[in-house]
């Protein structure tokens, strides 16, 4: 089973927008990133689950015009100060790929949860509107690939 982890893109300050909807620079390289990892990764989601955020459902979105059938849903859990303990729990029911769309400080506690037993490491730098693919077999969960927005 595929785990995607993607931050959403660069969004507005709070100042400017309270409800930090995304900027130009990020629906830009969340565009760039969903093509290029679509084209060249072979993505396969059934579901694309956000925190329900405006900056993370946007990002969702940027993901579902590129990806066939996909279905766009909120859940709880994804905030940035949630507990990753929700998430390790619902991931060992999934048996499909699914993708989360989030934030951070959730999403790097989560995959260091994931990939090392240990939430205040950091084994993965995470970037606006980039995507880690994590992969779970007989072993456990390893680290597939990783796409920035930068290297795209």
């Amino acid at each position: 089973m595929r785990l995607y982890l993607i931050q959403h893109a660069e969004a507005k300050h709070e100042e400017e927008d309270p409800l930090r909807p995304l900027t130009e620079k990020g629906w830009t390289d969340a565009r760039r990133v969903v093509r290029h990892a679509a084209d060249h990764a072979g993505i396969r989601v059934g579901r694309v689950i956000h925190s329900g955020k405006l900056r993370a459902r946007q990002t969702a979105e940027v993901w579902r015009e590129h990806l066939a059938s996909v279905k766009v849903t909120e859940a709880d859990g994804l905030d940035p100060t949630a507990d990753p303990q929700v998430w390790l729990e619902r991931l060992e029911q999934e048996t499909e790929e699914v993708m989360l769309v989030g934030h951070l400080p959730h999403l790097r506690r989560l995959a260091s949860r994931l990939l090392c037993g240990d939430e205040a490491r950091t084994v993965v730098a995470f970037q606006n509107g980039g995507i880690v693919c994590l992969q779970r077999d007989e072993e456990g969960w390893s680290l597939r690939w990783a796409l920035t927005p930068e290297v795209v």
